[in-house]
């Protein structure tokens, strides 16, 4: 199924910029018109990514989900390596998952870069994330990198719906970005991390 009159009627999403559209009216809409099988899928990206809506994700026939999941668990999983071995934890025993990033982070702890610049793919942006000190720039440079991922995803893409689901996530984050506070966007990056490596003290 495709989208084509949904998507040509909502604006232009740009990173960094204000919402042009009212999140709350974005998921009526979407709700109206997405059918049975996609609305499902557009739930489960509505939901935070904790363990058990990871596990979700990472098993969805749907690919773009599949990759979605994926590339959030590896950005996260190279963030916690990087806190690990500036605070002396094993970060062997800290890496959710499986895949070639979280393979790399495990048996490569010696090196700079965790080897990531052997796998294919460019992995400074994310590997620089650590090097930011404030936390709520940390978690919006983290937003910034999933907006050009989304928007790289979908660049060919026309009116699917993965397309659907790429608009609704960078809406999402431009909304989320309008109403933080600095407190808030600490919360919001410690949650991350907790999520992730509950019971370990890994505060950046």
């Amino acid at each position: 199924m495709t989208y084509e009159y949904l998507l040509t009627g909502l604006p232009e999403l740009k990173a960094g910029s204000d919402a042009p559209i009212n999140l709350e009216k974005l998921e009526e809409l979407l709700d109206e018109q997405l059918s049975a099988s996609d609305k499902k899928l557009l739930d489960l990206l509505r939901t935070p990514i904790n363990e058990e809506t990871l596990g979700e994700g990472l098993k969805a026939k749907n690919r773009f989900i599949r990759e979605w999941f994926e590339f959030n668990r590896d950005m996260n999983n190279v963030l916690v390596a990087q806190i690990c071995r500036k605070h002396g934890f094993d970060a062997k025993t800290q890496i959710v998952g499986e895949g070639e990033v979280a393979e790399q982070l495990r048996t490569h702890t010696t090196q700079k870069d965790f080897g990531l610049n052997e796998l294919s793919g460019d992995y400074s942006a994310i590997l620089a994330l650590a090097q930011i000190e404030d936390l709520m720039e940390r978690e919006k440079a983290m937003d910034a990198i999933r907006f050009e991922w989304l928007q790289h995803r979908t660049e060919f893409d026309f009116f699917s719906p993965e397309m659907v689901f790429a608009y609704y996530l960078e809406a999402a984050m431009l909304h989320r970005w309008s109403l933080l506070t600095v407190e808030e966007g600490e919360r919001v990056f410690r949650d991350i991390v907790a999520d992730l490596k509950k019971g370990v003290n890994l505060d950046a």
